[in-house]
């Protein structure tokens, strides 16, 4: 399975697409609905995190710029 952080970028359904074409299971979450705790107990499961382009400032970056 494939994380892929979604910076509110409307190319994040470009690579969700290209992902699913090449046969990986992908799981999608917005950077401000899911925790780094959540993602981390994830880790078992996942071959991959993907971080989509985006966003405009740091401040709205969510989980990707601690």
């Amino acid at each position: 399975m494939i994380f892929l952080l979604d910076n509110y970028d409307s190319f994040t359904f470009n690579l969700y697409q290209a992902l699913t074409t090449l046969g990986a299971s992908v799981v999608v979450a917005r950077n401000d609905q899911v925790t780094v705790d959540e993602v981390a107990a994830m880790a078992g499961k996942l071959e991959g995190v993907v971080l989509s382009p985006g966003p405009c400032t740091p401040t709205e970056a969510g989980i990707s710029v601690p």
